[in-house]
């Protein structure tokens, strides 16, 4: 890799960090610490989930209808500022009203940095002809999340979960920084958007592309169905006494499986086949959310844990990579569309499973349901690939 493409991919590395794995998922570290101290119900807890991925869906709907294709860097540096101003203000307030609508803006800003980086840094990368690299680019999420998991320990035992939220806004405000100097909308990919933006092969807006339902049908299917254990396996770890009551080590196993897992997804894809690669990814994904239904000790979470962080991420990255390559000049947009359906799935999925933990007393029914939301996505798969295949083959006879 040429030491030219490091800073930016720097700066989008950490500009995923502190909105996705610290700004949304660090929740899921410091949700067993908040109802230890609380004593919220598991469907409380949801709808806690469930405000941010609202959010999250708002943000999503709204870069999807009113792409942001100028000043992009002005936007990702605001949404950013949100994402750390609301993840600090978790530790001030005490006030469900107030987590609810605290949660809900950190999803909206999360959205905004998610599609508005991805855009950004895979334009770049396509202008240098390192589409590749998306991979490393994605693994962000998971170096957040990993990192989520490493300091929330000792941030609660020192200061409480109070303390956590704004550790963590602390550590954020140290990587935006960085973001600032690196992650910027440059000529260079201005031209770039110029040259893509001419009548070529690739599809278009208006060129339909037969197997774009069917990839966002399952994208909608994994948010529902990934966001269970997405929210609830740190939970779940603690209610077994898994990992020495240290549950969050859980998590820390999660964010280290997804680091290379973007890299390696996107390499096998471009060797394989996208569409082919987000089947197997899929699968693989249904067995690790299972996992613990059946298997939950302390070895069954590690292998549900490693399953589930080697794929989750790598699906988005296969999905964004994919309708990079098949809508060049107009990416911000069908991302933002994707991130839509894929936040509409991942708002439902916490609130119905935190009313049936509650009910049952346990996550089996949900794991299993979530298991088979994912698999099902994989199955419609299936159908896109066979009619994206039928379809390449019409155009190239």
């Amino acid at each position: 890799m040429e030491k030219s493409n490091f800073p930016f991919l720097i700066g989008g590395i950490f500009s995923l960090m502190i909105a996705m794995g610290i700004g949304r998922f660090a929740y899921t570290p410091i949700l067993p610490l908040m109802q230890h101290d609380l004593s919220f119900s598991n469907a409380i807890a949801g709808y806690f989930a469930t405000s941010n991925y609202a959010g999250y869906l708002f943000g999503a709907i709204i870069t999807g209808i009113f792409p942001i294709k100028h000043s992009r860097t002005l936007a990702l540096r605001m949404s950013l500022g949100g994402s750390i101003l609301t993840t600090a203000s978790m530790g001030f307030v005490d006030s469900y009203v107030l987590w609810y609508t605290l949660r809900f803006f950190s999803g909206v800003a999360s959205a905004f940095v998610f599609v508005v980086a991805s855009s950004i840094v895979l334009d770049k990368l396509a202008a240098r002809g390192k589409t590749n690299l998306s991979g490393i680019f994605y693994g962000g999420v998971g170096a957040g999340i990993l990192l989520t998991g490493l300091i929330i320990p000792k941030l609660s035992d020192l200061f409480a979960w109070e303390g956590a939220w704004i550790g963590l806004a602390g550590i954020a405000i140290v990587l935006v920084i960085f973001v600032w100097m690196w992650l910027k909308d440059d000529s260079a990919e201005l031209e770039y958007k110029a040259i893509a933006a001419q009548p070529s092969a690739a599809t278009t807006l208006t060129t339909k592309n037969r197997a774009f339902p069917w990839i966002i049908i399952a994208y909608g299917l994994e948010g529902l169905g990934y966001i269970v254990t997405g929210t609830f396996i740190v939970s779940i770890a603690a209610k077994t006494g898994a990992f020495g009551g240290q549950a969050s080590m859980v998590w820390s196993i999660v964010g280290l499986a997804a680091i290379p897992s973007c890299f390696l997804w996107s390499v096998w894809g471009k060797k394989y086949g996208y569409v082919k690669l987000y089947i197997v990814a899929m699968l693989i994904q249904a067995v690790g959310i299972a996992i613990p239904a059946f298997w939950n000790t302390t070895v069954g979470l590690v292998m549900s844990a490693l399953l589930f962080g080697s794929t989750f991420m790598g699906i988005t990255t296969l999905t964004n990579t994919w309708a990079r390559l098949k809508y060049p000049s107009s990416s911000g947009q069908i991302i933002g569309y994707l991130t839509t359906v894929y936040a509409a799935g991942q708002m439902l999925g916490p609130t119905i499973a935190g009313v049936i933990a509650s009910f049952t007393e346990d996550y089996n029914v949900v794991l299993i349901g979530a298991a088979g939301a994912v698999f099902l996505g994989a199955m419609l798969l299936v159908k896109g690939y066979l009619v994206e295949k039928k379809q390449s083959i019409q155009i190239t006879s």
